[in-house]
């Protein structure tokens, strides 16, 4: 991609690739690069999971040596036992307004996530990058025409094929790779991660979170990657 058409270069995405970090990412990635080769992973990088595989979540618990990992560690390679501090998959008020909504018809605004989220808005000015219940509306239209395409197609888009694309894979389904090659679920993504369960898809794109220093060591990123 032309540096003029790569979105964070862009004079109005400035203050989104500053606060997503951008600037450090890329030198995270030279620098694991330089430590790793092609095995290392690369910040905001696309990876491919089945969901079905993904069983557990991280829990953070910094006085236990497993950190608040964000989406701006992505491409982090970490050592210790972070990876072990994990819990099975269990609902949540995401996924069960998804269910509410996609099985039984309920509307959104009728869902306790949307009621939440309406609060947060009032409360915080800002929730999932919605400033207002009408810009909370349109995301979750979004959201319809994502499962139409999905139910449709069998498949979720990368980023970089929708309009809102920024660069690599952020902003999607975000998981961690523990020392073993599991990938692990972690923050962002869960309504698309919520989509892809209800409709038994077995390959979605996903970004790449922290790395386990052994997973990389052992080549074990290379089974979530496509081969171009």
């Amino acid at each position: 991609m032309p540096l003029a058409l790569h979105p964070p270069l862009q004079p109005q995405n400035l203050v989104r690739a500053i606060r997503a970090q951008v600037p450090r990412k890329a030198l995270r990635d030279v620098r694991n690069r330089l430590a790793f080769g092609k095995a290392a992973p690369l910040s905001d990088e696309l990876i491919y999971i089945d969901p079905r595989a993904v069983t557990h979540r991280y829990i953070p618990n910094p006085n236990q040596g497993a950190p608040r990992f964000r989406r701006s560690h992505s491409g982090h390679i970490a050592t210790g036992d972070w990876d072990l501090s994990v819990a099975p998959l269990t609902g949540n008020i995401k996924e069960e307004a998804i269910q509410q909504h996609f099985l039984e018809g309920v509307p959104w605004e009728q869902t306790a996530l949307f009621a939440k989220l309406s609060r947060d808005i009032a409360e915080k000015g800002m929730v999932d990058e919605c400033h207002s219940v009408d810009e909370l509306r349109a995301r979750y239209e979004r959201m319809d025409r994502l499962y139409d395409e999905a139910s449709r197609t069998g498949k979720l888009l990368p980023k970089n094929a929708l309009p809102d694309y920024f660069r690599r894979e952020h902003g999607g389904i975000f998981v961690h790779i523990d020392r073993n090659g599991r990938a692990i679920r972690s923050g962002g993504g869960m309504h698309r991660f919520a989509v892809a369960r209800l409709l038994g898809l077995t390959e979605v794109p996903a970004q790449v979170g922290v790395v386990h220093f052994e997973a990389v060591k052992n080549g074990l990123l290379a089974a979530y990657r496509r081969q171009s």
